[in-house]
């Protein structure tokens, strides 16, 4: 890999032959409190190739922008693009991501880690902040989706008592064989289905 990690950009208007640009958002309706990320990804051309966004059910804000981030670190590496551009509007996670603030959190310790780990996966890969106005898509996308899930979540809880309540899906990593959770615990005993993303 070449140059620093988690390199300052100092021009972020100058065009970069072969950068895909990210700006993700995550948000939390309580904090804790229903939450959701949006994210949009262009090419080095500037146009748009994926929008993505997930409601992620009760969380606090910092680990919406986390999942947010994690979410366009996979995009890239299962899309192939290299170099790798995020903004976002969130000061705590770009300085956690650049090392000037430690992750005292230890809900977004693992969040921080998984980051890192993708992050070094790529060629280059930077951060930048931006203030509010500066990620305007991402925060609709992360707004639509806190949106649909507290409809889900709203229907859900209006419906027929028989009704099978849905299971929450955990989201989690492998590392020396030992699958670990990003959040939530399970009881020893439980029946899990691994799928692989």
């Amino acid at each position: 890999m070449s140059g620093p990690l988690f390199a300052e950009i100092e021009h972020p208007a100058a065009p970069v032959d072969g950068w895909h640009t990210a700006h993700c958002d995550g948000g939390s309706r309580g904090n804790p409190g229903p939450s959701g990320y949006g994210a949009v990804i262009q090419d080095p051309h500037g146009h748009v190739v994926a929008r993505l966004s997930e409601y992620l059910g009760k969380q606090t804000n910092n680990y919406a922008e986390y999942s947010g981030l994690l979410a366009v670190l996979a995009w890239a590496l299962e899309h192939n693009a290299k170099r790798l551009r995020v903004v976002s509007d969130s000061e705590l996670m770009v300085k956690q991501m650049k090392g000037l603030y430690k992750v005292a959190s230890p809900g977004l310790r693992p969040l921080w880690e998984e980051a890192k780990r993708r992050a070094r996966q790529l060629e280059r890969f930077e951060m930048r902040h931006t203030l509010r106005g500066g990620n305007q898509e991402a925060d609709r996308l992360a707004n639509e989706a806190m949106d649909k899930g507290m409809r889900k979540t709203s229907t859900q809880t209006t419906g027929s008592e028989s009704a099978r309540p849905a299971q929450p899906a955990l989201e989690g990593y492998v590392q020396g064989g030992v699958v670990h959770l990003l959040s939530g615990e399970l009881p020893d005993g439980t029946f899990v289905i691994i799928v692989r993303k």
